[in-house]
């Protein structure tokens, strides 16, 4: 096959209070590079994030009362505990979307959101 999925890209307002954001989540940004996008390594899948100011230099639309809702990212937990932990850190920090409930699927799941709205879930194994 010549092609394969290797990166998810998210629209950000301020590159490094979204930054900020994802270094909690776990994400290292890579050093250097244009000044309007930075890449995390997310173990084989890449997270770059791209400046608003650098989509219109390329002459794209932004819609700036557009919700960010198309993507979504999702951050695996080891336990129930670290996910509710994770999350409280984020909802005081005013990040918190859905607060976490126990799925019939038998995980723990939430939603964050970024700076700039993009859902992140978080899942965590019951039990």
């Amino acid at each position: 096959m010549g092609f394969r999925m290797e990166a998810v890209g998210v629209v950000v307002a301020d590159l490094q209070k979204s930054m900020a954001f994802y270094q909690r989540l776990g994400c290292t940004f890579e050093p250097g590079g244009h000044p309007g996008v930075r890449t995390a390594d997310l173990g084989g899948l890449r997270l770059l994030l791209y400046t608003e100011d650098l989509l219109r230099e390329l002459s794209w639309d932004i819609d700036q009362d557009a919700p960010r809702t198309g993507v979504t990212l999702g951050v695996r937990c080891d336990t129930a505990a670290e996910l509710d932990e994770l999350y409280g850190w984020l909802d005081e920090d005013g990040f918190g979307f859905r607060e976490p409930l126990d799925a019939p699927w038998n995980r723990r799941h939430a939603t964050v959101q970024d700076p700039d709205g993009t859902h992140i879930d978080l899942y965590a194994p019951l039990g």
